[in-house]
């Protein structure tokens, strides 16, 4: 029976992005993630050609999910805020991603594709609405955009000490202090 090339690289996807969240990019493992995705180091090479290429495709897959999911709506950023904040308690591991991706590439000097070409268009979809008299012009549309997505990963991003602080909080009102935080920064 044939191997399922796209079955084998969908599990190592997954298997990676799992370790890569747990413990970063330098204290991940091809030996534990070929075992657990029922593969072995020798496929991870062959899809991936490093342990580095596999990252940057876990992290490419994970933009792009992100990306296609939650779609800016420059006239309601506190929205927009709601659904980034609901994508990041469906999934994790982004912010997880996110901060490896920082501490071990933060001085990448090759910025992903995707992330410059939808910042960039949401950029311009903000200085447009500030324009228009939609948004607030308190900051300029970098700032506002830094803001609206900071505030959006508050909850999933809090240390320990603080999210102790917080665990009285529902899914609800989290969501809330997000979109109204948004709201208040984002007001004309």
């Amino acid at each position: 029976m044939p191997r399922d090339a796209d079955a084998t690289r969908a599990r190592l996807l997954l298997a990676a992005r799992d370790e890569f969240a747990a413990v970063g990019i330098a204290g991940a493992r091809v030996d534990r993630i070929a075992a657990a995705a029922a593969s072995n180091k020798a496929q991870i090479y062959h899809y991936f050609t490093s342990k580095d290429g596999l990252f940057d495709a876990v992290f490419d897959a994970m933009v792009a999910e992100t990306l296609d999911e939650v779609t800016i709506d420059p006239a309601d950023l506190p929205e927009y805020a709601g659904r980034l904040h609901d994508s990041y308690v469906r999934r994790p591991w982004v912010q997880r991603l996110a901060t490896w991706y920082r501490l071990e590439r933060g001085d990448t000097q090759h910025p992903i594709d995707a992330v410059v070409r939808s910042n960039t268009a949401k950029l311009q979809a903000i200085e447009g609405a500030q324009r228009d008299g939609l948004l607030s012009t308190a900051f300029d549309a970098a700032e506002l955009l830094g803001l609206v997505i900071h505030t959006a990963a508050l909850w999933s991003g809090v240390t320990p000490e603080y999210a102790r602080l917080t665990a009285s909080a529902s899914a609800a009102r989290r969501r809330a202090v997000v979109v109204q935080a948004v709201a208040a920064i984002t007001a004309g």
